[in-house]
Order: structure tokens, then C-alpha cells, then sequence
């Protein structure tokens, strides 16, 4: 009896012995991450911003790795490459010069491929109406009708006149004709910029009123306050 409960005794104690004593491991991470957070740990960490340079130059440099990966001859092929294609750009720049922007406005009435008579402008206008190509038609004999008003020096040239400001101002000089220059001038807007299709009908009308101010006479500024004088 004894002997048996003495070696059962000897085993339990054995056992218990030989269980490792375990530390929990989340209270464990739990408090190293505590300690790591600390001020005193991250002093001399980069800010946010020179962390996004950082991932931004770490990527350069991946592409850039890459491209000589790729490119014939490693990193000098790649260096080769890149003087070709500052060498294409300098080309460009001497051959093109300094983009230009352009002074003419978006609704402008003349288009920017130099001037042109009011001959020249109803010969196209005639050249459309012939082919039934009405829209061309009626915009060429607006700008032939503006073209000589300004020839007339009824107008002073301006570039970047719209239609309605030509109206607009030739109707002061020949007011019996303004409202349907108005009218010309909504139509060469709604068949340039609208979307509109002319018709025959718009082009007579316009061509109509080009003979008939070409023989109009201006009133001159105070004519009528000299005649009521």
C-alpha cells in the first residue's frame, strides 16, 4: 500500500514538475507594443511628408530599375534612350517654337487663316450656294457682307469680331438695316456654332442684303441733330 501510493505520489509530482509555466501571449504583445509607443522611441521617426517621399523615390527607382532591365544594354541602353528622347524634344521645341495661343475669340466671325476681301468672300459664298452647300454659303456671304462694311470704313477692322458685334455696330451707322442685320447675325451664329443646317431660303435672304448695303449710305454721327438744328 505503501509502496504503490508512494510511487503514485512520486508520479504526480513528476507531473506537475514537468508542466511548463506559460506567459499569455496577447497581454505580452499587448504590453510591448504599449512600451513601443512611447515619445521616447519615435524622436528621431521622418514625418509624414518625408515618408511619402520616400515611398515615391523608392518607386522612381523601381521603374527606373526595371526600364534598364528591359532596355538593351542595362543601364546604358536606358541612359542611350533618354538622350534620344531629349534630343526629339529639342528638335521639336526649335522646329515649332513657343506654342502660340491663339487671339481669336472661340465665336469669332473671320476664321484665322489670314484675310480676305469681300470679293473673295462672296466668290466662296457663290462656290457653296452652287454646290447647295447652304451652311458654307450663308456663313461665307456674312462674313463678305462685314468684310465690306469694313472695306467701306463703315466698320474698323477688328479681329476677333463676333457676328452680333458687327451687326451691333454697323447698325448705327445704317440703321435702316439693322434689325435684319441682327437677323444675319443669329443666323450665320445658329448654322456656325448651333448646329444648325441652313437652307436656301437664309442663303437669298443674305445674299439679298449684301446688294442692298452695298449701295446703302451711312447716316454720319450728328446728321440728324444738324437737320433738326
Amino acid at each position: 500500500m505503501s509502496g504503490a501510493g508512494g510511487t503514485t505520489a512520486a508520479r504526480q509530482a513528476t507531473g506537475a514538475g514537468d508542466i511548463p509555466v506559460d506567459t499569455p501571449r496577447v497581454p505580452a504583445r499587448e504590453a510591448a507594443e504599449s512600451e513601443l509607443s512611447k515619445p521616447m522611441y519615435h524622436e528621431n521617426d521622418p514625418n509624414i511628408l518625408q515618408r511619402g517621399l520616400n515611398h515615391f523615390w523608392d518607386w522612381v527607382a523601381g521603374v527606373f530599375d526595371a526600364a534598364a532591365g528591359a532596355a538593351p544594354g542595362g543601364p546604358a541602353g536606358l541612359a542611350v534612350l533618354a538622350l534620344i528622347l531629349i534630343g526629339l524634344a529639342a528638335a521639336l521645341w526649335w522646329r515649332l517654337g513657343i506654342p502660340q495661343r491663339s487671339s481669336r475669340a472661340p465665336d469669332a466671325l473671320f476664321e484665322s487663316d489670314g484675310p480676305r476681301s469681300a470679293a473673295q468672300h462672296r466668290a466662296a459664298a457663290d462656290a457653296h450656294a452652287a454646290a447647295l452647300r447652304w451652311t458654307e454659303a450663308v456663313q461665307e456671304r456674312m462674313r463678305a457682307i462685314v468684310r465690306s462694311l469694313e472695306e467701306r470704313a463703315l466698320l474698323g477692322p477688328r479681329p476677333g469680331r463676333t457676328a452680333d458685334e458687327a451687326a451691333t455696330e454697323a447698325g448705327r451707322a445704317l440703321p435702316a438695316h439693322a434689325a435684319r442685320l441682327r437677323s444675319a447675325a443669329r443666323d450665320f451664329d445658329d448654322v456656325t456654332y448651333g448646329g444648325r443646317t441652313a437652307g436656301q431660303p437664309t442663303y437669298l435672304a443674305l445674299r439679298a442684303l449684301d446688294t442692298e448695303l452695298d449701295e446703302a449710305k451711312p447716316v454720319l454721327p450728328g446728321a440728324s441733330r444738324g437737320a433738326a438744328g
